[in-house]
Parts: C-alpha cells; structure tokens; sequence
C-alpha cells in the first residue's frame, strides 16, 4: 500500500498530541494544503494535517466530523465552501486529542457540537477524569455542547439520511465515537482505524488494548462489503481494509502476549525483531513497531 504526502503528513503531526494543547495552536501549518475527495453519497472527506474530516454537504446545511488544528480552521472552511457548502451547523468530535478538536472553537462559533461526555471532560481539564486531560482547556464555543453516555449516542437526521453517533467502550480513549451515515453507509471511526499503519492507543487517555480489538470487531460485524470506511489517518478504506487492520492487531496482540509470558521485557521482542514481518507494510507511520510493542506489552500488563 503506498501512503500519499498527505496522508503521511497527516500521522506525522499526529506526534504534536503529546505536547498539549498550546503545541497546537503555536505550530507552523501555512504551507498544508487541504485536499478533499467524494466518499459516498452526501458525504466528502477532507485531508489536511491531522485527523480526517468527513463532511455532510446538503440541503439542510453542513455537518463536519472533527476539526483538525485550530491555525488550520480558514482553509477548512474554505474547503467546504468549494464543495457547495457552508460553515458547519454540526460538529461531533471522534474523540478529545487536538489533531481531531483543536478546531472546535473556531467550528463550535457556528456549530452544535456533539461527542461522548469523556470528550468535554478531557477538553475543559477536568482533573478527576484521571490520565491526559487539555492543558489550555477549551470553554465556550470549543466544548461539546451535546453529550452522551453509554454505547447509543444520538442520531441526527441530517441530509435525508440517518447519522447515527456510536460508543464501543475504551479502545483509543475513553471516549470514541464512530459515526455512521446510514443512507450513504459511510463509517468514520476516528483512530480507532489507522490504514495507514499500527494503531496509536492512547493508554493515557483512558484507552484499552483489549477493548480496542473488541471495537474493531464489533465495527467490522456492522460495515457491509460495500461500506466505505474514513479512518482517523490514512486513506479511505472498506471492510476489506478494515479486516487486515484487525488480523494484523490480533497477531500482534498474540505475539505480545506470548512473549510476556515467557518472561521477555520489551527490549528482548524489540532485540527478537517480534514484528519485523509486520513492520514493513504497518510501521511506517506514527506508531513504529517498537512503539507499538511498548503499547501493548504496557497495556497487556494492566
């Protein structure tokens, strides 16, 4: 699989989530170009740096998924309106991380936003959540104004179609949602899909190893063979795509385990090459295969 510029730039600068929310706002994006293509029916993705954006563009208005970096904002918007849209009436949020919400203030003046209570809980600080939280909190505007709790979020019926918000349990983070535009049946899953490569689980953030792989198959029982899938980084996939992510996650998660339990630290899977048949195709991008040992050895461990 080749990974475009885009693309690739867009899990490089997924690296800046580690450094806060000041990081964002204070990092050079002038030279990004956005760059959009048509999914399926009402509904278009946008590449740029950071997480993939889906947009809903139809006669009720504009519906955004995430909102990427706040510097990157005016081009986004810019973008929409090249696809015969406007600003966003909707926002909902994947999940709390900057490359995904940065944006939210500056879509969150015109939009609604909607995303899982432990996304508003990590986005305006709250301390007693435990873990990663924002360390220049977001208020106003920026904050979901609607949340929800447990699996079933709320539908919104936007465009003519059906726009059901979903939450699997931890996975990522604690507070994933995967969106399904059931007319065009399109799935955006935020980063609980990397097809660009290993998975960054966000162990900091509330996220689960084990409940990611349950997601992933939960989401995969869902999706049709024509169902077209937006991940959180890389290229538009489908169901095929998403079932090699899930057989390599589950042999890796096999490989790790194993070896745990027969004593070997991480230095030692990382000395063995553990993954190295993997590596190739799946650790090109943010999450090297030595990374992504340490993930899940640590969250193996728990």
């Amino acid at each position: 699989m080749q990974i475009s510029t885009r693309c690739a730039l867009a899990v490089s600068l997924c690296a800046l989530l580690t450094a806060g929310a000041a990081a964002f706002n204070s990092q050079d994006l002038s030279g990004v170009e956005i760059h959009s293509d048509e999914v399926a029916g009402k509904v278009h993705v946008l590449y740029g740096a950071g997480g993939n954006i889906a947009v809903s563009i139809g006669p009720d208005g504009v519906l955004a998924i995430d909102s990427q970096f706040a510097p990157l904002a005016p081009k986004l918007l810019k973008a929409v309106e090249e696809l015969g849209g406007r600003s966003p009436s909707w926002l909902i949020n994947t999940h709390w991380h900057g490359d995904h919400a940065g944006g939210n203030a500056d879509f969150g003046a015109a939009a609604s936003i909607v995303a899982h209570l432990n996304v508003r809980r990590r986005l305006n600080g709250d301390g007693e959540i435990g873990g990663k939280t924002n360390d220049s909190p977001q208020d106003g505007a920026g904050l979901p104004l609607v949340t929800y709790k447990g699996e079933n979020g709320p539908s919104l019926h936007f465009n003519g179609e059906e726009v059901a918000i979903m939450h699997f349990g931890a996975g990522h983070t604690d507070g994933d949602s995967v969106i399904w535009f059931k007319g065009s049946d399109v799935l955006h899953m935020g980063d609980l899909f990397f097809s660009s490569g290993y998975p960054f689980i966000d162990l900091d953030s509330g996220g689960d190893v084990r409940g990611y792989l349950r997601a992933l198959r939960r989401i995969y029982e869902l999706a049709g063979h024509s169902t077209m899938i937006i991940p959180g980084h890389g290229e538009v996939s489908n169901k095929k795509g998403l079932e090699s992510y899930i057989l390599m996650l589950e042999e890796t998660v096999t490989r790790v385990q194993d070896a745990l339990n027969a004593g070997r630290t991480v230095d030692e899977m990382i000395e063995m090459d553990l993954l190295g048949d993997f590596d190739g195709h799946w650790g090109r991008g943010y999450v090297n295969g030595a990374r992504h040992m340490q993930t899940l050895a640590r969250g193996l461990s728990k």
